[in-house]
């Protein structure tokens, strides 16, 4: 049963690079329909993703610092209704460092939020730029200091590994990011995705990104100065002091149910992979017709699962339970890990084993795709 609830808002104030939901864009939005709907949707999954409190509910979206904050107090009351609360539970909103959302910091908080998740990405207005952000660094850093004012735990993210990085250059700038005494970090390498501009302007040659060995050694220095701050990495691209880590990411890398509401929001309760209709219309639509916004419920098969479950437990420096998960899926242990490639790695100082919990070893998370590739039964693959 869920022990985690995402709630996703799916509009922007404005067109923005933060969210692929531009099409989303509303000058006005009728908020008494939307609470109506989302809060349908929710009584719908607690139905038959209820059961035990809630341990995290995480407000992503769109621009969710924008949400009206007596809608997000009505949601949290209905969540609380239908599920009940851990006592600890953890209720994050996703912010972009803005002064518009920085004003509603106060009233979410009021409302029930206890973390919060900035998106910073640089504190260099010239890679702000690069990166096509709306925001710059003062304003970046005014929004940092009045989350900290207002929300128990706050973390922010940041994205190296950019053209012209050099070690001292990301030295400094990491170094000065922790400075800020945050509890929880997200540090990205850039990535070029297909179909994006990025990809555009490397294969026009206006773009060069860092190769391998450069972009390795930012990960290595990533690793050297958060450990050093207190906050040792607890999965590839995060890092956090003990007992901060976010509990609802968690939740995903665990690969433990977590019921997903709104439009686009995905879920995953008892085997079943659930998509709410992405296009607000359809959601709507979705939920008057049916009572819910659910688009597509399917059943994962044995095999689909085990492997979601290594992909994302790996990426955890705790790692995985060779044994949980073989008694969990039903299958033997050499239907998970291709056991000579797991001895190969382990020799190699990439991997580490201890009994039945296996996990990457530092010298190997910065190739951790490339590893995932290998130690993946193919059977898994396969299916």
């Amino acid at each position: 049963m869920a022990r985690a609830l995402y709630i996703h808002w799916p509009f922007c104030a404005k067109k923005c690079p933060y969210c692929d939901f531009n099409s989303h864009v509303r000058d006005t939005v009728d908020v008494a329909a939307w609470q109506a709907a989302l809060i349908a949707d929710m009584r719908a999954e607690a139905v038959v993703a209820g059961g035990e409190p809630l341990a995290s509910i995480f407000f992503g979206g769109g621009t969710p610092s924008l949400m009206p904050p007596a809608l997000v107090a009505e949601l949290l009351a209905e969540a609380e209704n239908l599920w009940g609360f851990d006592p600890t539970i953890e209720i994050t909103l996703e912010a972009n460092p803005s002064s518009v959302e920085t004003a509603n910091f106060a009233a979410l908080a009021g409302a029930g939020v206890n973390r919060v998740s900035l998106g910073v990405q640089s504190l260099d207005d010239a890679e702000l730029r690069f990166l096509g952000r709306l925001h710059g660094a003062d304003e970046a850093l005014e929004a940092l200091e009045v989350a900290q004012a207002h929300f128990k735990r706050v973390s922010f993210d940041m994205i190296y590994a950019l053209p012209g990085h050099t070690p001292e250059i990301w030295h400094e700038r990491l170094t000065r990011a922790l400075g800020f005494g945050t509890g929880h970090m997200s540090l990205y390498q850039l990535t070029i995705e297909p179909g994006t501009r990025f990809a555009s302007d490397v294969r026009r040659g206006r773009l060069t990104p860092l190769d391998d060995d450069e972009a390795a050694e930012l990960f290595d220095i990533t690793q050297e100065l958060t450990a050093a701050a207190g906050l040792p990495a607890y999965e590839t691209s995060n890092h956090a002091r003990v007992g901060e880590e976010s509990r609802h990411n968690l939740t995903y890398w665990r690969y433990q149910d977590y019921a997903g509401i709104g439009p686009g929001a995905h879920g995953r309760r008892g085997g079943v992979a659930t998509v709410r209709h992405k296009k607000p219309e359809n959601f709507l639509k979705a939920v008057e017709m049916q009572g819910d916004g659910i688009a597509e419920a399917r059943a994962l098969a044995v095999s689909e699962q085990a492997a979601e479950a290594l992909l994302m437990g790996l990426r955890l420096t705790e790692g995985i339970d060779l044994a949980a998960l073989s008694a969990r899926f039903g299958l033997p242990r050499s239907g998970l890990v291709e056991e000579a490639a797991l001895e190969r790695l382990r020799n190699l100082g990439l991997v580490w084993v201890q009994g039945a919990r296996i996990g990457v070893s530092p010298p190997g998370r910065g190739v951790l795709d490339a590893l995932l590739a290998e130690l993946v039964a193919d059977t898994l693959v396969a299916a």
